[in-house]
């Protein structure tokens, strides 16, 4: 009897073993509390880990030169490393080929080249042409403005989109809206995001568009103290609860998505490398639901909002990502 009962616990160790599956998220140096890309992508690790019943763990970076150190340490631990960010780029192209057993997701990454890993990029351009029509429609000054971070490919991305939605709200309505554009060259500063922001409203912005990760906080902080008139836009996740009534809108990046099924496919065996991209199409883009100001927003411009919106999933209205593109922009489905 004794003797089956080791055989059977060896035998549950032994299951326990070889069935256990751990995930690491290796932040960028924004971490966790950002209310925006880092916790967008900590809320898709979170519900594969609940759903699937793994442990899932996080190695925050206090700064650039620690993303090679972490993303090995994860990688010695763990089935899956989440690699969040552009910024880890080359520290996980780096790490990856010495780790060909783990398998790595790389979040705003372009193709890595590597088998065991997997990037995920997105058509930011799309969300920012979303809510930059939005800001074109609800300006009374008929000055809007982004607030970014540092200019790296995915915020340029945003930045050029939230232009041509300006640009289309101009077209199809024969108005003049402007936009001011700053980088702060920071994804963590805070102070920066609001002194930028209050900069750019004292040059005549009422709305103004955050692409600058837990920096972009500071945009929020600023035109909540500005008050009445003045709205900020949100930006990767739905941030209107932020400043409740002061956020207009939110342009949705589904880094949440991204992170979720990676791990998935990781479990269940279908991993496979490559670069997949994101978009209005693979609803790995949208707008927020607005929850606080849809009401201010007239119906004409939600309607125009989701007629864009199915011209861009039809494949009729493609979203400029370069200046080029942006140069020679128009509306004519």
């Amino acid at each position: 009897m004794k003797k089956g009962l080791v055989v059977l616990l060896l035998l549950t160790v032994s299951f326990t073993m070889i069935f256990s599956f751990t995930v690491t998220m290796v932040t960028d140096a924004g971490g966790l509390g950002d209310q925006s890309f880092n916790d967008g992508t900590w809320q898709g690790v979170k519900k594969a880990g609940d759903e699937l019943g793994i442990e899932y763990l996080v190695i925050q970076s206090n700064e650039q030169s620690d993303y090679v150190m972490n993303l090995s340490k994860a990688a010695e631990n763990s089935d899956v490393v989440i690699a969040v960010g552009f910024l880890l780029e080359d520290a996980m192209k780096t790490v990856a080929p010495q780790y060909s057993d783990t398998h790595f997701i790389g979040i705003d990454m372009g193709e890595a080249g590597i088998p065991n890993v997997r990037t995920y990029s997105f058509k930011e351009q799309e969300g920012g042409f979303l809510v930059g029509f939005v800001a074109a429609a609800m300006s009374k000054t008929g000055i809007i403005s982004a607030v970014g971070g540092m200019p790296i490919p995915p915020v340029k991305r945003y930045e050029i989109g939230f232009r041509a939605g300006a640009e289309a709200y101009n077209q199809l309505h024969g108005t003049n809206v402007q936009v001011i554009v700053g980088y702060t060259q920071s994804f963590t500063d805070i102070q920066k995001g609001k002194t930028m922001t209050e900069a750019q409203m004292s040059q005549g912005s009422d709305v103004i568009l955050q692409i600058a990760g837990l920096c972009g906080l500071g945009v929020f902080n600023a035109v909540n103290e500005k008050g009445e008139g003045y709205f900020g836009l949100g930006a990767d996740c739905d941030q209107d609860h932020i400043a409740p009534g002061r956020i207009l809108a939110s342009a949705l990046k589904r880094i949440d998505n991204a992170a979720y099924f990676g791990i998935i496919d990781s479990y269940e065996g279908y991993f496979d490398g490559g670069l997949k991209v994101l978009g209005l199409v693979e609803d790995g883009i949208g707008i927020g639901e607005m929850k606080y100001t849809r009401d201010l927003v007239p119906e004409f411009v939600l309607l125009e909002l989701k007629g864009l919106q199915s011209a861009v999933k039809d494949g009729e209205l493609v979203i400029p990502q370069t200046e080029e593109e942006l140069e020679n922009f128009k509306i004519d489905f």
